[in-house]
């Protein structure tokens, strides 16, 4: 009797032995697996050195996180105040890295009392104090969404911001601009598209290639000069 109960005390013990080591062994693999699977390179691309290392170091909070639990949103939420980006591509290379292409929005103006100021495409101001382009500028105190309604009528009306020197917005809502023939246009509020493709066929009329003024604030009402 007293050794079948030491066998199988020694059996017991042997159970518990493995139990605990594979506990431990289960733990551990399950470490490995987040440690492989923790984020340990974030490559960034597409705009000067300076400005992907700037962009990096803001990314740095998502270094050595699980790489399946980094959202998209997460990421778009902390480049957000880069003004700089028009649009993001963000790609996971399983297990450890993100790839995150950026493309820069393009300039298309310059705000009149801070030439180091730019506007971009996607509405935003970026300061940039060693761009030299040759862009219009924008005059008035004017906000990201009265620009893009406009911008949105320039591009689809026969005028392009090539062909503009300055613009001019009113507490109105209103717009003026000025061509690169110095001809100043002066718009309504409302049916932009349509004034604007009026005045360019004005413009291009031989009959009105002396005339500097166009007023078009008054429906169907036209003073050029």
């Amino acid at each position: 009797m007293r050794q079948s109960t030491g066998k199988k005390n020694k059996i017991i013990i042997y159970l518990l032995f493995l139990f605990i080591l594979s506990t431990t062994s289960g733990k551990f693999i399950n470490d490995q697996k987040k440690l492989s699977s923790s984020i340990s390179k974030i490559n960034i691309t597409g705009l000067s050195e300076r400005k992907n290392s700037e962009i990096l170091s803001n990314l740095n909070n998502l270094l050595y996180k699980s790489i399946f639990v980094i959202r998209e949103d997460e990421i778009r939420k902390i480049l957000e105040k880069h003004n700089i980006i028009q649009e993001l591509n963000i790609k996971k290379i399983y297990p450890s890295t993100l790839n995150i292409q950026i493309k820069p929005t393009k300039f298309i103006a310059r705000v009149s009392n801070n030439s180091q100021y730019l506007v971009g495409a996607n509405g935003k101001l970026i300061e940039d104090a060693s761009n030299n382009e040759l862009l219009p500028y924008i005059f008035g105190k004017f906000n990201s969404h009265n620009f893009l309604l406009f911008k949105q009528n320039i591009e689809k009306s026969i005028f392009s911001f090539s062909n503009l020197k300055e613009l001019s917005f009113f507490p109105s809502g209103r717009w003026d601009i000025l061509t690169d023939k110095d001809i100043l246009i002066k718009l309504p509020k409302e049916h932009i598209l349509v004034s604007l493709n009026l005045s360019k066929k004005l413009i291009n009329n031989d009959n009105f290639k002396d005339y500097k003024f166009i007023d078009l604030r008054v429906k169907n009402h036209l003073v050029a000069k």
